[in-house]
């Protein structure tokens, strides 16, 4: 029996109720949306496996899987007892999960419960305190306190320093890092720029990257952050509470209705 491989069909063989055909096993086709579907499946491991390359990879796996299948047919493994053991205990699990997902089905989260929790716990709900910085990255601690001492002397301006010194690609900003909070950088840096004065040029500032000279450009307090900007997670939070409250308490009218003894 021939394998058939992506675009032996060329564009010409398509499926109506499952895209275009890539192979066919025993008669049965399988389509470029099988192929979607499989790597969606994968969760973000499937991003590897979207290309040329990895879709064909894709195909051949589901080209073994359904010869796999149908010699499991032929040979009648379905009546073999050890199979029906597994199959029972997988629709024992799929029927759990099923129950579990018609519990909290009807859990629904209204933009007035959102909005109403972010009115009531809006202070708590701040972006954190964020810096905005520039560095100048070298290979020694020695070019670092002479490239500070030239600055510092008027020789040179920190910008024109980071773009003729700097080995960091924001050299070509003149050093800019931009706006960033705590625990974005390597703790090292992290530690020396939120314990700086606006303004202040650092001592060189040893990291895993080598030696950074570190102006702190501006401090940006803490502030609550916009409805808008927390929308999206705050839905999410309260769906989850609901739905754990839901769960709970299905839960405990189980307990009555089913005893439970511990032993």
């Amino acid at each position: 029996m021939a394998i058939l491989t992506p675009g032996s069909f060329g564009n010409s063989m398509s499926n109506p109720a499952g895209g275009r055909v890539l192979a066919q096993v025993g008669g049965k086709p399988i389509t470029d949306q099988d192929v979607t579907r499989f790597i969606q499946a994968m969760g973000q491991q499937g991003q590897a496996y979207n290309n040329p390359q990895g879709r064909a990879a894709v195909l051949e796996q589901l080209i073994a899987q359904r010869l796999f299948l149908m010699d499991a047919q032929r040979n009648l493994y379905e009546r073999e007892p050890a199979f029906k053991e597994q199959l029972a205990s997988i629709k024992e699990q799929l029927l759990m999960e099923y129950a579990i997902s018609k519990c909290v089905e009807s859990v629904r989260v209204s933009e007035e419960e959102v909005r109403a929790y972010y009115d009531t716990h809006k202070e708590e709900l701040d972006a954190g305190e964020t810096v905005n910085a520039s560095h100048i990255l070298v290979d020694s601690e020695e070019k670092a306190k002479e490239i500070k001492a030239a600055i510092q002397s008027g020789e040179i301006s920190f910008e024109d320093a980071a773009r003729k010194h700097s080995t960091c690609p924001s050299s070509a900003e003149g050093g800019s890092l931009g706006d960033f909070s705590r625990g974005q950088m390597v703790p090292e840096f992290d530690q020396a720029v939120f314990s700086m004065e606006e303004g202040q040029l650092s001592d060189p500032v040893k990291t895993q990257f080598g030696y950074h000279l570190i102006r702190l450009n501006k401090k940006n307090p803490a502030a609550p952050m916009s409805y808008r900007e927390v929308r999206g997670e705050l839905y999410r939070q309260l769906t989850q509470e609901k739905q754990q409250a839901a769960y709970q308490s299905k839960l405990n009218q189980l307990k009555i209705l089913y005893p439970v003894e511990k032993y």
